[in-house]
């Protein structure tokens, strides 16, 4: 018997523990029935545009024909097979496209589970690199204030310690260096002063693995969009200290920020590259982490010999067939002509915010629109005043934030903009 919105929400409250949230003093919460094109449709009827692309993983839409298809079609294959000692088509053809996309180099790549994982995955690899070359004192990291990489240990320890959600977990997390984040706008003359920071660390520290960061755009830690130059000077920085460099590239790869992978804005090549989100199109989680032949040669010539890592669900022929074919429907539109159409969209219609008394922000890369605010707004009522505007947007912090799916049309995206004018004017 299919349950009725009361009774969904009313066992969801009772049972269901969402992300950050609490059964004490919880979030209000709406339930989905169905999904399509860039609309949600709840159970109570309502229908809202989603400016948030699922926590910016639904690159096409939802129940697009093709995914759809894909996902069907090898459903009727096989649903799931080990990994070890097996390989299958949907595997070996995805890991070829990354491959062939990725910043030049990247020629290895270890499929997960999600993009914490793949972050795990990268640090474990630069871990086992430098004990493979004889250096086993080099097992810290640096990390950029405000950045966000994941919540599990590994990828926790370098999230921003005071500013990040993790910081109630300090005790148990390995503690890693970090380095002011740049200041220097995307858009704005770069400021040399920037590397203070981290070229200090990387000078006065000879336990450094690797620099891990978000290239480009910050997400979940501050949608904060830097200078090219500084990344940069980072990759020459960590060739001249003998420290890798680790691209999380989770948020920003597959052309949310106008290049199909954010590096590119510097014309640089990480060691490692972590990606997640958007590699299904939304449809499954899948990860996935390149390296290149230097990091894999050296740990496959090290004391273990293999790299020692293995999830249950790496290479799911379901996710995998599905990323290929979201991969191969980004390639095959115009999507640089679409993301510039969207920012210049973004731009026009959100930069009216800036005037409003509780702004102190506005800023926009690609496809990627933020709002940022003078402080942290109530949640319990800023989340059904964007509902009641008919659109699903989900602040944190002081940051309200869009990040639509490239299929959005013209009126969907002002739908999303003036929403947000109307109610942060409101707050």
């Amino acid at each position: 018997m299919q349950l009725t919105n009361d009774e969904i929400l009313a066992l969801d409250r009772q049972h269901v523990w969402h992300p950050y949230s609490s059964f004490l003093n919880p979030s209000p919460t709406y339930a989905v029935a169905s999904a399509s094109g860039v609309t949600l449709t709840l159970a109570d009827g309502r229908t809202l545009i989603d400016g948030m692309s699922s926590w910016w993983s639904v690159l096409h839409g939802y129940n697009h024909p093709r995914l759809n298809a894909a996902l069907r079609n090898q459903s009727e294959a096989m649903s799931h097979v080990m990994f070890g000692g097996l390989t299958h088509e949907p595997a070996v053809s995805l890991c070829q496209q990354l491959v062939r996309l990725s910043p030049p180099g990247l020629n290895k790549v270890f499929l997960s589970d999600s993009g914490s994982v793949s972050v795990e995955v990268a640090m474990k690899m630069a871990l086992q690199f430098w004990h493979s070359q004889g250096r086993p004192e080099k097992h810290r990291f640096v990390a950029l204030t405000n950045g966000y990489h994941g919540d599990t240990f590994g990828a926790m320890s370098v999230c921003d310690p005071v500013t990040g959600m993790h910081h109630l977990f300090s005790r148990n997390l390995q503690q890693q260096y970090f380095a002011t984040r740049p200041s220097s706008r995307f858009d704005a003359p770069f400021d040399e002063s920037d590397l203070a920071s981290i070229r200090e660390l990387l000078a006065t520290h000879s336990d450094i693995a690797a620099v891990i960061l978000e290239p480009i755009v910050q997400g979940a830690g501050g949608m904060w969009m830097y200078s090219p130059e500084y990344l940069k000077a980072v990759r020459e920085l960590c060739d001249q200290h003998q420290v890798l460099l680790i691209a999380d590239e989770i948020a920003t790869g597959f052309g949310r920020t106008g290049k199909l992978f954010a590096c590119e804005h510097a014309g640089i090549s990480p060691d490692i590259l972590c990606l997640g989100k958007t590699l299904t199109g939304g449809y499954m989680t899948l990860a996935a982490t390149l390296c290149n032949d230097q990091v894999s040669d050296g740990i496959c010539r090290g004391e273990a010999g293999v790299f020692m890592h293995g999830p249950t669900f790496m290479g799911n022929p379901l996710a995998c067939a599905v990323a290929g074919e979201s991969i191969r429907l980004l390639l095959e539109g115009n999507w640089q002509e679409r993301i510039g159409t969207i920012e210049a969209q973004l731009r026009r219609e959100l930069e009216p915010c800036r005037e409003l008394d509780r702004v102190v922000d506005v800023r926009v890369l690609g496809g990627i629109g933020v709002v940022e605010l003078d402080q942290a707004p109530d949640m319990q009522t800023l989340q059904p005043a964007f509902v009641e505007a008919g659109i699903w947007v989900r602040p944190f912090g002081r940051l309200v934030y869009i990040m639509p799916p490239y299929v959005a049309s013209e009126s969907e995206i002002s739908a999303l903009t003036g929403g947000i004018y109307s109610v942060v004017s409101a707050l």
